[in-house]
């Protein structure tokens, strides 16, 4: 999609609060691209993040997917054409800063691809903006949990799933790296994501609770009402003010078990990913996009395993 078809942040990103329970939800509603976000719909997450962090409206925030799927991630086609772009204006305007503000770092340098990778370890990016949310959140998954999605279930206080969830990050197959992977560490465990890691693979939503990354797996046609259940209950524990002091109990937990610096340190990697030496047939993302990202990715999964691969059709072939 080009940027002038894309629909605005406000309609990807929908955002209402119930005053007399104080369970705000945010959808992600965009459902037939699997509801990934624009830069500027990430950027409205964040703030509407801050936002209700303050708000005294809110104790309980509910996120969740429209459709069938929580979400695959971010827009890859809208990031690769904002990369290309003869203009600074689309670049600059990830960080909030206009076209003839400032002068972007030029391609040779480290900066360039650096400053990206670095600023989605900034809360106001909206990669890592639940991790300091200082209320009660609750990520309702279903069907895809990728990428950028993959990150706010694990920044999420509490996860509650459908049996037919799928879990994990492609940038495993196609480029290496994750924002948020010293906290998959954490919460999955070292040997199970590394796993992950190193195959490439998808885990199902019985290998995430087993492995403590979900705290509820349910029929789909019983998660609404089950993510109702538990928001309720977190609304109706303790003060808003007793919340906020155990938030910032387990931010401490997080920060001393070095969570922000697991997010700089996946930045700084990222950013080295255009010096990677290619072995032999592994298909970059670069490679990808030129030749054409739908079927360079479904030829490459094929060759593996079907319960490795990431799309649920190609796991449903058993060859």
């Amino acid at each position: 999609m080009s940027g002038t078809e894309q629909p605005s942040a406000e309609e990807i990103i929908l955002y209402e609060k119930n005053r007399e329970t104080r369970i705000a939800t945010i959808t992600f509603n965009r459902p037939e691209f699997l509801n990934a976000p624009t830069i500027a719909a990430r950027l409205r997450y964040a703030d509407l993040l801050h936002r209700a962090s303050v708000d005294d409206d809110v104790k309980v925030l509910v996120v969740r997917g429209a459709g069938s799927d929580f979400g695959s991630g971010a827009d890859l086609p809208e990031f690769m054409e904002v990369q290309n772009s003869p203009s600074q204006g689309p670049r600059l305007a990830e960080y909030k800063i206009g076209e003839d503000e400032v002068t972007y770092p030029p391609k040779d340098s480290f900066r360039h691809g650096a400053t990206i990778s670095q600023w989605y370890a900034n809360a106001q990016a909206g990669c890592r903006s639940l991790q300091e949310f200082k209320k009660i959140s609750i990520v309702e998954t279903k069907g895809y949990c990728y990428g950028w999605h993959f990150y706010q279930a694990a920044d999420a206080d509490l996860v509650i799933s459908s049996t037919d969830a799928l879990f994990g990050h492609p940038s495993f197959r196609y480029y290496g790296w994750g924002p948020r992977m010293w906290t998959w560490a954490q919460t999955m465990g070292m040997r199970r994501f590394q796993e992950m890691v190193f195959t490439g693979r998808a885990f199902t939503a019985d290998e995430m609770f087993q492995c403590n990354f979900l705290n509820k797996v349910v029929p789909r046609e019983d998660l609404e009402a089950e993510t109702q259940k538990y928001a309720e209950a977190c609304a109706r524990n303790r003060p808003t003010d007793t919340v906020f002091m155990q938030k910032i109990f387990f931010e401490v937990m997080k920060q001393h078990q070095g969570e922000y610096m697991g997010s700089l340190l996946s930045g700084f990697f990222e950013s080295m990913g255009g010096r990677i030496h290619v072995d032999d047939d592994e298909l970059t993302l670069g490679n990808a996009f030129d030749n054409g990202l739908n079927n360079a990715v479904k030829d490459n999964d094929a060759k593996f395993p079907p319960d490795f691969r990431l799309s649920k059709s190609g796991r449903r072939k058993q060859s």
